[in-house]
Formats: structure tokens, sequence, C-alpha cells
């Protein structure tokens, strides 16, 4: 039976991956990545239901609290996207601009940058997953429950050792139960309880009219803040997320 790998070893081990891989972003991208960082991971091809949006929300979430405290205690986090949109999917094609957007607002503030980057890597494929995939702290598999029953990306980043924030569908429940609920973050509905919510009316915009820090976040993404060149650039997306939200 081979024996346990030690903490120290593993650690090596990780710290090794995450600096190969900031060697390889800043080689391509020119972006400076803290290789102490949590390396915060979400590549998959881009969708609605796939919710990089969402992450995106987390992350401006994240910036204003920043802002607001500039002492405020937080565990220095790098999120990195990657992925590919449909060439018809106009949505997609945009979150990845706010995505891009986002970044580059976040990396050049210096009130943020010892806390907060946030990276798109380019040309996701499989050859670039085997840099990607062992040098990831947190997956992010946040997919709208019954819209991906299966997948094979959150097995590679479990194998790898990232830790799995993820809803309750697919293989997720495989993960979670073969590593424990200890060593798994939950997160969101399940199929049955989207469907009793949306079965009750579901109404995206009662939760924007009740959550100040959401309501924050929307309304400065609507506002241009982080795109000047063109203000109105995500204003389709904000409407789509109040009225349509699926």
């Amino acid at each position: 039976m081979r024996r346990p790998i030690p903490c120290r070893d593993w650690r090596r081990v990780k710290l090794k991956n995450k600096q190969a891989l900031c060697a390889i972003i800043k080689l391509r991208t020119g972006v400076v990545v803290n290789p102490a960082s949590l390396f915060d991971i979400q590549v998959k091809n881009l969708h609605e239901y796939k919710r990089q949006h969402l992450n995106v929300l987390h992350i401006a979430t994240l910036y204003n609290r920043l802002k607001r405290q500039p002492g405020l205690d937080l565990t220095p986090r790098t999120f990195i996207f990657g992925g590919k949109a449909a060439p018809g999917y106009s949505m997609a094609k945009l979150i990845i601009k706010l995505i891009n957007s986002v970044a580059e607002v976040v990396n050049n503030d210096p009130d943020v940058q010892d806390c907060l980057m946030v990276e798109f890597f380019p040309d996701f494929n499989v050859k670039n997953g085997q840099i990607i995939y062992p040098a990831a702290d947190l997956s992010e598999q946040i997919s709208t429950a019954s819209k991906e029953a299966s997948s094979t990306g959150n097995m590679k980043f479990a194998i790898n050792g990232a830790l799995t924030i993820g809803t309750p569908a697919g293989t997720n429940v495989d993960i979670r139960e073969e590593v424990g609920p200890e060593n798994f973050f939950l997160f969101g509905l399940t199929a049955e309880e989207m469907q009793q919510l949306k079965g009750a009316g579901y109404d995206p915009r009662r939760f924007y009219d009740e959550d100040m820090e959401l309501r924050e976040v929307l309304d400065l993404i609507s506002s241009g803040f982080f795109y000047h060149e063109n203000r109105k650039r995500f204003k389709a997306m904000i409407n789509s997320l109040l009225h349509h939200d699926e």
C-alpha cells in the first residue's frame, strides 16, 4: 500500500504547478500572477447555464468590498477563466467580454491588486488543460442544476487535488460522496428546488430589489464602469438577468 504524501510535500508540488501556470500566463498575456494566492478556476465552454457571469458577479462583489474596506481580511485570490463561445452565441461572447473588462479594471487598481486578480486564459483546450488542472486550488462547478447532467472537467480538477464548489447535480454528487461533504463546498439549489421556485413565480427582479450588494454590482456593470469605451455594452446582459433569468 502506498504511503500517504506528507502535507508539506503536497504543498510543494501544488506550488510548483501554480508557478508553471503563472509562467505561461505571463508569457501569453503579460499578466503577473501571484502563485501564493488562491487559484479559483472555472474553465469550460461559455454558456449562460454554466454561469460564468455569476462568478463575475462574485468578483465584482469582492472588488466593492475591498474598495469600501481597504483593510478587509481577504485571502488573496486569483480567478482564472477559460473556454470558448459558439460562433453565433452573442450572450456567451458578451460574457467573455465582461470577464476581460472586469479583469482590466481589477488588475490595474492598486487598492485591490494584493488581494484580487482576474485572468482569462487564452485558447483553452486539452493541452492547456494539462497545465491548468494541477494548479487549481478551487474548482468552480456551478452550472445550473439539471442543465448539466455529466462532466469530466470537475473530475480532472478533483483528482489533481482541487476542492470543488459545485451545484448538487451530475458528477458533482459523485465527487462529494467520494471526498466527503467536509471537502466539498455545496452551492445553489437542487433541480427540484429550482422547479419549485419557478412554479411559485420566480421573479429575479425581487432579488435585485432586496439585496443591496447584488444591486450595487448589477448597477455598476450596467453603468459601464468596467468598459468606458461603450457604457451601454453590458446593459443587454443585465436586462436579461433582471427579466428573463434562467
